[in-house]
């Protein structure tokens, strides 16, 4: 029987599981997964394994990591009984990444990295930039999300031809399936939609500066603003509406589960992400498979490969609430054939990134990994390992 492909996620959402199952559907392959419920994501728990093979370490957590050593003992136990040909590991930073590479390290399993950094991202140090080159000798293949993603890699010494991207990628055709009372009816006010977390770096407070700035240029023409989402900057936000006086026009959508981000699409004429640090932007993704155009921050990174200028939306500085207006003013003024036509060009850009491209993608990673010589781990390589994992902070 042909080994199976592990791969490791914390835990699994929707995007995860688009993915995992179109991994299983070309090669034998055990997903992993943390745990099954958090306190960082509120998306439901997807109890369903959905067609892939599944293995939950940990049923419920209430901080965001377990203990070091209980992790280090299901992690370890797991991949001991499934034997895996390669492992697919998730980033750099989180100490079950970590194990999972000490892990392959000690029984000769090729590693393969699953990355989304850039070098934009956030601030980079020359220290840590060293100790992610010495990590990266120890992968031999890696799935990156875009073309930041493998410039980064390349900047940190790892092979090109090693790489292969795809990485971030959902399911297109949730987004783009119209349930009945998805369409939007005659008279309804068009909108912009955001949809994220509210933490500092998405950036929500200076949206709402342009935002208002696009209000006094489009007068009675312009159009609401729906805020979909919740986190620990929602009384910044309601107090930033309440001194920009944008009470009436601003819409607090509140965080929407999977199955009705379609609907939440469908009502909406165009998507914004103002993030001033964000390695992707997966809602990009879910907009364009919805068919509207976009307004991206040039600080995210499927900027460069999910945006083309004028064609299907339009990149910005996250930091000039000018330049925003001045986009918004120009998408909501377009003929609604125009934007239509935008709308087109997102699907069919988006339809080169998807799960079925995540799987091919990753099988080529891993057969690189397997391909080359096994990385021999030195007393030093293994002294790093476990700083980093009893540290899991010390690596952005």
């Amino acid at each position: 029987m042909e080994r199976p492909i592990a791969i490791i996620f914390h835990r699994f959402g929707p995007y995860h599981c688009a993915r995992l199952r179109a991994v299983a559907a070309q090669v034998p392959a055990v997903a992993i997964e943390v745990v099954r419920k958090d306190t960082i994501y509120q998306w439901d728990v997807v109890d369903d394994s959905q067609g892939f093979r599944r293995v939950t370490l940990f049923r419920e957590l209430m901080a965001d990591q377990p203990r070091v050593g209980d992790l280090r003992r299901r992690l370890y136990r797991c991949l001991a009984s499934e034997q895996p040909r390669a492992v697919a590991i998730p980033g750099w930073e989180s100490p079950y990444a970590l194990l999972a590479l000490s892990w392959c390290l000690r029984t000769s399993t090729p590693a393969v990295l699953m990355s989304e950094s850039t070098f934009i991202d956030r601030r980079r140090t020359l220290l840590r930039e060293r100790i992610k080159r010495k990590l990266l000798c120890l992968y031999k293949g890696a799935l990156v999300a875009g073309r930041r993603q493998t410039e980064y890699l390349q900047y940190l010494g790892f092979p090109e031809l090693a790489v292969s991207t795809s990485y971030d990628v959902i399911d297109n055709a949730h987004f783009g399936r119209m349930q009945p009372g998805d369409e939007v009816e005659p008279g309804v006010r068009q909108s912009f939609l955001v949809s994220c977390r509210f933490v500092r770096v998405k950036n929500l407070q200076r949206l709402l500066e342009g935002y208002a700035r696009y209000r006094l240029e489009a007068g009675s023409a312009s159009w609401d603003l729906v805020l979909a989402g919740d986190g620990p900057e929602r009384d910044k936000i309601v107090e930033a509406m309440r001194v920009l006086n944008l009470g009436d026009s601003v819409r607090l959508a509140g965080f929407v589960q999977y199955d009705g981000l379609p609907a939440l699409y469908a009502r909406a004429g165009a998507l914004v992400l103002p993030s001033v640090s964000e390695p992707w932007g997966l809602v990009v993704n879910e907009a364009m498979a919805a068919g509207l155009p976009v307004l991206v921050s040039k600080r995210c990174g499927c900027a460069p490969d999910l945006v083309q200028e004028g064609r299907n939306g339009f990149t910005f500085d996250p930091y000039e609430t000018e330049q925003l207006a001045r986009l918004m003013l120009r998408v909501s003024s377009m003929s609604e054939d125009e934007r239509s036509a935008m709308g087109q060009t997102s699907r069919e850009i988006i339809s080169r990134w998807t799960p079925e491209t995540f799987a091919t993608n990753l099988m080529k990673a891993a057969e690189v990994a397997t391909a080359a010589p096994r990385p021999k781990a030195t007393v030093s390589d293994k002294a790093l390992l476990w700083a980093l994992i009893h540290r899991p902070r010390a690596l952005p």
